[in-house]
């Protein structure tokens, strides 16, 4: 089998069912809550579903010849990804709503700035646990 065409097949698709097809559904009537949840969440299935399958056929060679040491370095790198990309989300929605809460009460009372930084802070020290990790991880590559 030509893994080659058919991870570029996979990532095809996934382009068309993850971003064109959500956000053409989305844009192609009223734009209300309901359709935006909808098109956001065909989007993150969609998406996930393509890089789980290009996964599948990019280490489908690896494993048939079990060239161990390929396939260890290779899953490095996507833990590697995944752990600083998924804490760069988690970070993200963490400074989404305590920088929104901080706003909030610094517009009621100006002498609590100091300590709403500091929740915002750490909420963005968790992309900076990720980034650390994932150098970590590389390091040992």
């Amino acid at each position: 089998m030509n893994y080659e065409l058919a991870i570029k097949i996979t990532m095809g698709a996934t382009a068309v069912l993850g971003f064109i097809l959500p956000f053409g559904y989305f844009f192609s009537g009223k734009k209300t809550r309901n359709r935006y949840k909808n098109a956001l969440t065909g989007n993150l299935l969609a998406v996930a579903a393509g890089i789980v399958f290009a996964l599948i056929f990019a280490y489908q060679p690896a494993m048939a010849a079990e060239n161990t040491a390929a396939t260890a370095s290779g899953l490095g790198f996507i833990a590697a990804a995944l752990s600083t990309g998924l804490s760069c989300i988690g970070g993200g929605i963490a400074v989404a709503s305590s920088a929104s809460a901080a706003l909030g009460a610094i517009s009621e009372d100006n002498s609590i700035f100091g300590r709403s930084l500091i929740f915002v802070g750490l909420a963005e020290g968790i992309a900076l646990y990720g980034l650390i990790i994932s150098f970590s991880i590389l390091g040992r590559l």
